[in-house]
């Protein structure tokens, strides 16, 4: 390293990461040095393109897997992630909805758990400009409000997409995505291949194909291979970051810390970092999903031009998320979804159904004997709140697809993931009720910020990726 001791250590580099870098770059003028310890390798589309056709990839960071990678307790529940630069913008599916403004009240409105430190109308700005650096093709009319124009337009609708937009407006709209409508800035035109953890066509979002080139400023220095597993900290101040490089301990002084790992990274860090807050590392979880099948009479399911086409709100907000859980649908638009019955091959369509659920305690990272490996325990499994959510959805859904020509529907069991991991160091106003605060600074570490869908005081069932790329504009925005 260029030196040994730096104004910013950032870990990961990830969305929040990246976004979190970005705006402090715009805000701070003067000279800085900036440390970047990503953990993984610089894996790039093309190598990774090779290992999805099942060739030999030569990049070494192909050998990454998620499961050696934590102890998992409860290996039913799966938890996959990306170990590489970028994070989790090389596997996740593009999906960037907006959370809806009651999410952030939670218990105002609901009467459960709290309400965010911050409002979606302080989130609104940042939210917009998430959206313009990844470039989101979305629609003019949404559930949430939103004062300007998707940087793209929407993706196209299909027969059974314009049926239920006719019917239920901008509840049921072309969703927001990161999956681009048309080429831009270096990402080709979506091609509904449905393969979008790596996107055959470079469509999607990445941190590699962003065009936010801040680990190529001259203040930055990136160091890969180094996995944080402990910050060294004095009074109420951190002092130095410690790490593992190719299996020799190593740590570094800075004076503002960001940890941007995963949450269960995240968490493990502060752990071992002697915090005791008794929530660091609780309310660990994510949302609930499912499949829904339905079977159509003469209506074929053709002509959308992305994989997740639509989402639908008409099960979303309400009075009943006092009682049960919020839904969000995503139509699929995806070539698996054939009916094996002659003549009626197109005759279906796909629901994913997803729900909101409540950060448990029951479910926690916690530590091991090995520095470099957090606990996963999801002893606590799903809320009754959200499995509520999922018997409602199963009554109702009959009535608000009766303007479809529906023979059957065929529900699946819930998904061993959704592919979101969230909590462990939740937001809130004080030590008593979080571990961060509204700008995710630590409540105690007042010079460490903690990113990430690990700050999310409650588990929307909105996809999380756009929101938490949007804290983390707003955080460094309003702390520098």
């Amino acid at each position: 390293m260029k030196y040994n001791y730096y104004d910013l250590i950032i870990v990961g580099t990830g969305f929040s990461s990246t976004f979190f870098l970005k705006k402090y770059l715009e805000k701070n003028k003067e000279v800085k040095r900036i440390l970047v310890l990503e953990r993984g390798q610089l894996f790039p589309h093309s190598e990774r393109l090779k290992l999805k056709r099942g060739e030999l990839a030569d990049s070494p960071a192909s050998g990454n897997s998620w499961e050696d990678q934590i102890m998992n307790k409860t290996p039913e529940k799966r938890w996959p992630f990306t170990t590489a630069f970028g994070g989790s913008s090389n596997c996740w599916w593009g999906c960037t909805p907006r959370f809806m403004p009651s999410d952030f009240k939670m218990k105002t409105l609901f009467g459960l758990e709290n309400d965010w430190p911050v409002t979606y109308e302080e989130l609104d700005p940042y939210y917009e400009e998430a959206e313009e650096l990844m470039a989101i093709s979305g629609p003019e009319g949404t559930p949430f409000p939103k004062k300007s124009k998707y940087p793209l337009p929407p993706h196209n609708f299909s027969p059974i997409d314009k049926i239920l937009h006719q019917k239920y407006g901008n509840q049921y709209i072309s969703q927001p995505t990161a999956r681009a409508s048309r080429g831009t800035k270096g990402r080709n035109q979506c091609m509904a291949n449905s393969s979008c953890d790596v996107c055959p066509v470079d469509a999607k979002f990445t941190i590699e194909n962003s065009g936010i080139d801040v680990y190529q400023n001259a203040q930055v220095e990136l160091l890969y291979g180094a996995q944080v597993y402990r910050l060294e900290t004095a009074g109420n101040v951190a002092k130095k970051v410690c790490y593992v490089k190719d299996g020799k301990d190593y740590e570094i002084a800075g004076e503002v810390i960001v940890l941007g790992a995963n949450p269960m990274f995240n968490s493990n860090i502060l752990l071992n970092s002697g915090d005791r807050n008794p929530l660091t590392g609780k309310g660990f979880g994510e949302q609930l999903g499912m499949q829904v099948l339905i079977y159509l009479d003469n209506l074929k399911n053709t002509g959308g031009s992305t994989w997740v086409n639509a989402n639908g709100y008409m099960l979303y907000d309400g009075n009943h998320r006092k009682d049960y859980a919020a839904c969000l649908i995503e139509t699929n638009n995806a070539p698996y979804n054939i009916r094996l019955e002659r003549g009626k091959w197109l005759n279906m369509t796909s629901f994913r159904m997803i729900f909101e659920d409540l950060p448990l305690v029951t479910n926690y990272i916690t530590t091991t004997s090995d520095k470099l490996v957090p606990e996963i325990n999801f002893k606590g499994g799903r809320s009754d709140y959200a499995l509520k959510g999922m018997e409602n959805m199963k009554k109702v859904l009959p009535g608000i697809l009766s303007c479809l020509p529906v023979e059957k529907l065929k529900f699946l069991d819930p998904f061993p993931n959704e592919g979101h991991i969230l909590g462990g160091t939740r937001m809130g106003k004080t030590p008593a009720d979080s571990v961060v605060d509204k700008n995710m600074v630590h409540h105690q570490y007042r010079n460490v910020f903690v990113l990430g869908s690990g700050s999310f005081t409650t588990f929307s069932a909105s996809n999380p990726t756009l929101t938490l790329s949007a804290m983390s504009l707003y955080s460094a925005d309003h702390s520098f």
